[in-house]
Formats: structure tokens, sequence, C-alpha cells
């Protein structure tokens, strides 16, 4: 596939190094030098340097001939996304994708004029984020979490932390139900790599435990973990920026109390006008007198969502030692994500892996009903729509061939969902859960084409 990415930022470089895994031909446009010599250093790509809003610079990029625009500029440039991304659709390109950060283009009737425009997909890192923060709000205990079919699959990610009953037990201690387990681990993170377990793995202390569970059996997967659900009545958040205000809309009318703690004076101001039910403090979420002045350890959740990572793992560790249960950071260097869990961040949210799964599905067939690129893990979970003739309906799991490097986690089935096992047979129009190593993404593919 010929994909063309506009911006080597780091939303850019980071689509850039996944999707040089999977042979596309690649060419970034960038304005600067420097950018461009960086991600060409870290991934097998074409590199034009211009402005993706001129012609002649989208033409020297072959955007005739391409199959997927991407313009991921920086957020405050999001005109120079739309305008690049549709010039490239009527140059030739047959699907394009842009970053914007105005939330009114989300609309459904904004986001249906886009798409009589040209352009096929807008994404909103910021929103995507506020997202995934609430979901962890209302299935705590997880280090991630996604829904498939309006929660008849569902997901739940969890760290084995000292004293987790899981630990030293193998897959099929937690399989004992049988063929009819509602729940089923598909994956494991350890010592930073992904493994695909088998009935015999054994778990171990630290393991990041990956489990596809139906909606009756998330509670008791989750008790394996040793973690306990908390009801968020009162949630603290530290940065009140665009991810911050979206969330309080989506979080105001399920919690008590919502605070945020936000440095800018003017920000601030805003905040107090737009948010009716929401106490705003002008402070520095940094400061651990004034987390202990207002009250932190009274919270339920503790969310920091300011520009700096740093500053965002700090704040968590130090609400987590003054008593709050569940805290979340947003972490942008993925290199430290690792970092935060390891300091004792129950969950971490990155908007470009978040970003990149979006994306990514537009390289893939078009029976990809979702895909999302997990913190983590270098793996990704995919939600396919079965093709009538497609190779995975031909018989059993077990005599399918299937990747080792990927497994089917669940079925939905008009209005049933099931956990698949090897004796399971995938009809036409099934949805089915999957989660793959980057590496066999086309060989998984291809089952479902």
């Amino acid at each position: 596939m010929k994909i063309i990415i506009a911006g080597a930022g780091e939303v850019g470089s980071h689509l850039a190094k996944m999707l040089s895994n999977e042979s596309n031909d690649l060419t970034i446009i960038d304005t600067k030098e420097s950018n461009l010599n960086n991600l060409s250093q870290i991934a097998d790509v074409v590199t034009v340097l211009g402005n993706p809003t001129s012609i002649s610079v989208l033409e020297q990029a072959g955007v005739a001939k391409a199959d997927l625009f991407i313009a991921v500029s920086p957020a405050q440039e999001q005109d120079v996304n739309l305008i690049s991304a549709l010039l490239a659709k009527k140059l030739g390109c047959k699907k394009v994708t842009a970053r914007i950060n105005n939330n009114e283009y989300m609309r459904h009737e904004n986001k249906l004029l886009f798409t009589e425009l040209g352009i096929d997909l807008l994404f909103y890192p910021e929103k995507i984020a506020s997202y995934e923060i609430s979901d962890l709000l209302k299935q705590t205990g997880t280090t991630e979490f996604m829904e498939f079919g309006r929660g008849m699959l569902q997901m739940v990610v969890f760290r084995l932390d000292d004293g987790a009953p899981l630990i030293q037990k193998h897959v099929y201690d937690m399989l004992k139900l049988g063929n009819d387990s509602p729940f089923k681990p598909v994956a494991i993170s350890r010592d930073g790599k992904t493994l695909i377990p088998t009935r015999d793995t054994k778990f171990i202390e630290n393991d990041l435990v990956f489990v596809i569970c139906t909606r009756e059996g998330v509670k008791q997967a989750m008790s394996y973990s040793g973690k306990h659900e908390i009801d968020i009545k009162k949630l603290m958040i530290v940065g009140g920026g665009r991810i911050a205000e979206m969330l309080v809309n989506k979080m105001e009318d399920s919690v008590e109390q919502i605070k945020i703690i936000e440095q800018r004076q003017e920000r601030c101001e805003y905040l107090a006008e737009t948010l009716d039910n929401t106490i705003i403090i002008n402070g520095d979420g940094r400061n651990t007198d004034l987390l202990i002045e207002e009250d932190v350890k009274d919270f339920d959740a503790f969310v920091a969502v300011t520009s700096s990572s740093e500053t965002n793992i700090l704040a968590c560790v130090a609400a987590k030692k003054m008593g709050v249960p569940e805290t979340i950071a947003e972490v942008e260097n993925i290199e430290y994500i690792k970092l935060a869990e390891g300091m004792g961040v129950d969950a971490v949210i990155n908007k470009k892996l978040s970003t990149a799964g979006r994306i990514f599905r537009f390289t893939l067939s078009n029976k990809v009903r979702s895909i999302k690129c997990l913190n983590g893990s270098d793996a990704e979970v995919l939600e396919f729509i079965v093709n009538p003739d497609s190779s995975i309906t031909k018989g059993p799991i077990e005599d399918l061939h299937f990747p080792k490097e990927a497994i089917i986690g669940g079925i939905i089935r008009g209005n049933e969902s099931f956990i698949a096992n090897e004796h399971t047979i995938i009809k036409p129009y099934d949805r089915v859960v999957v989660f793959a190593l980057p590496q066999v993404l086309s060989k998984v593919n291809n089952f479902f084409i």
C-alpha cells in the first residue's frame, strides 16, 4: 500500500514506524528538514521537504497514486491538515484522513459534511483520550479497557502485583470452567515482550495480563487480579486543558464531585464559566501541599492530563501515596509508559497509540471494524466482521492454521457473545475479536478477506 503522511511530528513519526513494519510504501512530508532526518533514521521512508498544502509538493510525493493520505501536523495546524487532505483527495488519493482540534467538527452532522467534501476520517486525539479515561474510570482496577458490540465483549488488562491470586498458576487454572468459560487470557506482557499464552503458560508477578470477557465474565476475570472495583464518586483532575474539559462533560452526571487544578489563570476563568458543577482551583498540581490542602486523600480517582508527562507521573505518584485508590496519567513519551507503571500509576493514556489504532484500520481490509494499539504491549487488538467467503469460516479454529502469534478471543453472533476455543466454528457476519502481534497483522487480515 502506498501511504503518504503529512507531518513528521510525534504522531506522524509513531505512525511511520508502525506502518513501515507492514512493508508499505511510505512517503513523509514535513516543513522541517530535521524532523525528516530523524524519521529516516528509524523507519524505511521516502522524505519530501515542503508544505503539504502545496500542490507541487503533493504531486512530488506521488499523491495521485496513493492509497492513503494521513494529515497529522500538530494540533495548532488544523487548517493545514484539512486543506492538505482535501487537496490529496482531489488529486487522486483513494482515502484521506486528517487530525483536528475542534470538537464542533466531530458532531455527527458536521462529520457528514466533511465526508461529502471527501475526507474519509477526522480524528481528534484529545477526544479519543478523554473517552479512554472515561472508560477506565467506569471499569477501575484495569490498566486498559475496551468494549466491543456495546459491551457484549470486553477487554480488561491488569497487572499481577504481589499477592495476586493468579501468580504461579497456569492458564488452564484460569480456564477451569472448560469450553464455556466467560473469559480468556489472550496475551501476557512480560519483561518488555508480549507472549500469546497456551494452556500451559504460567503467570508470574508483574505480568500484564490481557483478557477478553463476556459482559458476565468481567467481574470473575478481575477477581484473579486481586484488585477491587472502585465506585467513583469524587474525581480530581490536574490539568485543565481540552482533555479535562471533555472528560468532565462525560463524567459530570455520574460522579458527585469533580475538582480541576489548573495553573493558567485565564484557563481557570474559562473553565469556571463553561463547567457548571465543577470546582476549579488555580494552582500547581505538582505541589503536594496544595494536594493536601484540597483533601486529595478523600477522592476516589486522580487524573493527571497536563502537557508534561513528567508532571502527570509525579502528580499521580504523590496522589497514590496520599491514599487515592485509582490514578491515571496521560504520558506522551512512549518510553515513559513502563516507568509510570513501575512507579505505581494505575493506568496510562497515550494519545499517539490511541490515534494510531484509528488510522491503522485504514491500512487493513474493510472488514476491520476497530483496532487498538495497546499500552504496555507491542500488539494490537482488532475486531473483524466475517466475510461469507473468507477462509476463517472453513472449519474449526484448530484446523485453520491460524498464526501462533495471534489468538481469537471472542465472538459476537447476533445478540449473543461467547469466548472462542479450538473447537469453535466461525460463521459469516460474526464479529470476531483478535489479539495479534504486529508481524502477523497482514496474515490475520487475510483470513477475513
